[in-house]
C-alpha cells in the first residue's frame, strides 16, 4: 500500500474514534458502490441526522489546509455517492456533509478539526 494510502487510512481511523467519542454511531467506513465511495457514514445521535464524513489527512499544512482539497467536483461526487447510499438503503432521514481535517502522523502528534455541515 502506498504511504499516502496508509496515512489516509490512519486518518479515517482517528476520525472514527473521534466521532464515537462524540456520541456518533458509525454505520459504514470506506463504503463503496461501483465507482462511488464515502469515507465514513455515521448517525449524529443528538440530531438523528445521517452524516456523510469526508476525511482529509495531511502530514502538515505548509501549502494548504487539508479541507482545501475538496473542490466543486469532489463535492458533486460526494453528493452523488450520498444519494446512491440513501437509495441503496432506502433511507429518508435528514442528511448532512461534514469534513474532518487531520494534520499529523501519529496518535500523539496530530490535530483534528471537525467542520459540521461543511457544504
Amino acid at each position: 500500500m502506498a504511504e499516502h494510502s496508509d496515512l489516509g487510512f490512519w486518518g479515517e481511523l482517528v476520525a472514527i474514534d473521534y466521532l464515537k467519542s462524540k456520541g456518533y454511531f458509525v454505520s459504514h467506513h470506506d463504503w463503496r458502490l461501483g465507482h462511488r465511495d464515502l469515507d465514513i457514514v455515521a448517525i449524529d445521535n443528538s440530531t438523528k441526522e445521517i452524516v456523510f464524513v469526508e476525511v482529509k489527512t495531511r502530514r502538515d499544512n505548509l501549502f494548504s489546509e487539508p479541507e482545501d482539497s475538496i473542490d466543486a467536483d469532489k463535492i458533486k461526487n460526494l453528493k452523488s455517492a450520498a444519494a446512491a447510499y440513501l437509495r441503496f438503503y432506502k433511507i429518508t432521514r435528514n442528511a448532512r456533509f461534514d469534513i474532518i481535517s487531520i494534520i499529523g502522523t501519529t496518535d500523539e502528534h496530530h490535530t483534528l478539526r471537525h467542520l459540521i455541515d461543511a457544504f
